[in-house]
């Protein structure tokens, strides 16, 4: 991709971009101090942003295209959609689908704008000649006055930011896809050098989280709740594999828009959703996390609406009760954890989690918390409540007594006694001190702790997963000594779960044999690479949600700045490889739609740190008692804990 040189025209009557880029224009063409950026109308071209490479102070991306924009030199086809039977949902954001995505006005001239700089001659500066380099300490203004280098350096910055960020909103509004004429999710990626797009090219329903999430938090109602609804009615749909079919209340993996041929009429079409239960999916694994998503997602959508006639919808409430009824099933499980199978969730490939993996539980928490706000106060429903109210004690407990591990808690793992037959034994799960691996001894800091990935008889999954340990933060599954010990273990091993890319899916990765063995040889999931211990930008948001709980911006700040460095020049992939996050996937996707909000949904919050309530659970006084009565219950006692007071906050 070749360079382009851009000057900025100071003078008395006002600033004009001048570009010398063939592939941005006419050479030399002057673009007035305001104009305008559209992102796309339904139906219209798409676009990419092509980078601007002023200079190595500035690389900026602007969008100046008329009726679109271009990456490089493709343009993507209009896309047309056509007529069904359906009927458009209300709107209820006083945003219609017709101008949710309209036109994003830009004035240079206002204070947003970084390259707003006051001076009073008419001598053009020329950005492209301006370095970052040790040598320029200073820089003139147009009066003769010397400036401070870092104002320059940070209007530059900021020049860069503002730029990514709207490059990231017209990606993501690239990405939406429409049903009956309204937007209903986004795609899961939108890479225009990959011809084989297996099923990228559908709705995910983890994937759309924080592309929902940024629409929620830009008042962009219509697309949540569009998408809540449609894929309640998909809920219901009997899908079997090799005549199995799976429990009633499972939410899809994914769907997609098709048009067939509408029955008895072969001049005419329709459009039908198809969602996918994991029949079709690679490993043909059902997915768990669905369903939590969606019942963590329809609360952000109540809060930040404040529409909570979604909610109190009779078919929704019969959702999150098929949802709740499926995951609190008495089982053969003596763990109040629930019991998943490998590749359930955000690792959707085999990498010996199956059991019980934090990341499952951590959502499974939030999710009971989340729908015990939303349920309706009925008979009907007095039987689940008290069920929530009990698994949420009991889980809580065994995740915060089990599953933590910190250096008080590993030098007693290693001196633990093993084959202890009784009630009181200390070491409950019989787990060997020999399982400790090396690189664990060396690697716990001194101040620090974290969740481990798995707890199951005779094992422990001492990896430290990423999604799992933060979102127990977000749902206060983690107390809050914990919460800030897993920020203090991130700071402490920034250079392992962040290094040049945030952030680490799970760490460390495993490697020789015994990647051989528990991952089956998987080619994709090499060592320090995807689901094996890659860099995926879109757990940035995830950290954001969990440091603004804890009060800790500033570590998700400087993770933020870290994605901006390099994100939008890569082309936003999927995920990074290597140790230190260096080098795109090698199989990763381009243009990313969760790498994209992620990054979208972390700007917003730190812009408005209040706003992250949405997802915050805060653990309520009734649970904190309870789990103190647990740590001091007889355990000799025989039958379930049961919570007396069955609320509903």
């Amino acid at each position: 991709m070749g360079t382009s040189e851009a000057m900025l025209i100071l003078s008395s009557t006002g600033s004009k971009l001048v570009f010398s880029d063939p592939c941005l224009g006419k050479p030399n063409s002057t673009f007035s101090p305001k104009f305008h950026v559209e992102s796309r109308k339904r139906r219209s071209y798409s676009g990419y942003m092509k980078p601007l490479n002023c200079s190595r102070a500035i690389r900026s991306f602007l969008t100046i295209h008329k009726g679109g924009a271009s990456h490089g030199n493709m343009m993507f086809a209009q896309s047309h959609f056509l007529n069904c039977h359906c009927q458009r949902p209300e709107s209820i954001s006083g945003v219609t689908a017709e101008d949710a995505n309209g036109a994003l006005i830009f004035d240079i001239e206002n204070e947003s704008n970084p390259f707003n700089v006051v001076g009073n001659g008419a001598k053009p500066i020329v950005l492209g000649e301006l370095q970052q380099s040790e040598k320029e300490k200073e820089t003139f203004t147009s009066n003769g006055e010397l400036a401070d280098a870092e104002t320059s350096k940070r209007t530059f910055r900021k020049a860069c930011v503002n730029s990514i960020e709207e490059e990231a909103w017209n990606l993501l509004r690239e990405s939406i896809v429409y049903y009956c004429g309204s937007p209903i999710g986004t795609v899961a990626a939108k890479d225009p050098t990959e011809s084989n797009v297996l099923n990228y090219d559908q709705v995910f329903i983890r994937d759309f989280i924080p592309s929902g999430i940024a629409f929620l938090l830009n008042g962009e109602y219509d697309i949540v709740r569009n998408f809540i609804l449609h894929t309640l009615q998909l809920q219901s749909w009997e899908k079997t594999m090799d005549c199995h079919s799976p429990g009633q209340g499972l939410m899809p993996a994914s769907f997609k828009v098709r048009t067939v041929p509408l029955e008895g009429d072969d001049s005419a079409t329709e459009e039908v959703l198809d969602p996918d239960f994991g029949e079709a999916a690679i490993g043909r694994v059902a997915p768990v996390d669905s369903g939590l998503w969606w019942i963590i997602l329809l609360r952000a959508y109540g809060k930040c609406s404040g529409d909570l006639s979604v909610q109190e919808r009779v078919d929704v409430q019969t959702g999150i009760k098929m949802i709740l009824r499926l995951c609190l099933a008495d089982g053969f499980d003596m763990f109040p954890t629930l019991l998943v199978t490998d590749g359930s969730c955000m690792i959707d490939r085999r990498m010996g989690i199956h059991g019980h993996p934090l990341e499952i539980q951590a959502l499974f928490y939030s999710a009971l918390l989340c729908a015990r706000e939303m349920l309706a106060p009925e008979d009907g429903s007095a039987d689940l409540v008290r069920a929530l109210n009990n698994r949420l004690v009991a889980l809580s407990f065994h995740i915060r007594e089990y599953y933590w591990v910190d250096m008080r808690k590993l030098n007693e793992i290693y001196r633990y006694k093993t084959e202890e037959y009784s009630f009181d034994a200390v070491n409950k799960f019989n787990i060997y001190p020999d399982q400790i691996p090396p690189w664990l001894l060396e690697w716990m800091p001194n101040k620090g702790g974290y969740l481990i990935g798995n707890l199951q008889p005779a094992h422990m999954d001492f990896r430290f997963f990423s999604l799992g340990n933060l979102w127990s933060i977000v749902s206060s599954l983690a107390t809050v000594d914990q919460s800030h010990a897993i920020l203090d273990l991130i700071e402490a091993k920034w250079a392992d779960l962040v290094a040049g890319m945030p952030f680490k899916i799970c760490y460390p990765a495993l490697e020789g044999e015994e990647w051989r063995i528990i991952t089956g040889c998987d080619p994709k999931n090499t060592p320090w690479s995807y689901h094996n211990a890659g860099s995926f930008p879109t757990l940035l948001w995830q950290l954001t949600v969990a440091c603004i709980k804890m009060n800790r911006t500033d570590i998700a700040s400087k993770a933020v700045e870290m994605v901006e460095r390099r994100i939008s020049r890569d082309k936003w992939p999927e995920y990074y490889d290597t140790k230190s996050g260096r080098f795109m996937g090698k199989q990763a996707r381009l243009f990313q739609t969760w790498s994209i909000a992620g990054y979208l949904v972390s700007k917003l919050l730190l812009a408005d740190p209040h706003a992250a309530k949405i997802l915050i659970n805060v653990e309520d006084e009734e649970l904190v008692n309870a789990f103190s009565c647990m740590i001091g219950a007889n355990p000799r006692r025989r039958g379930r804990m049961v919570v007396k007071k069955s609320y509903i906050v």
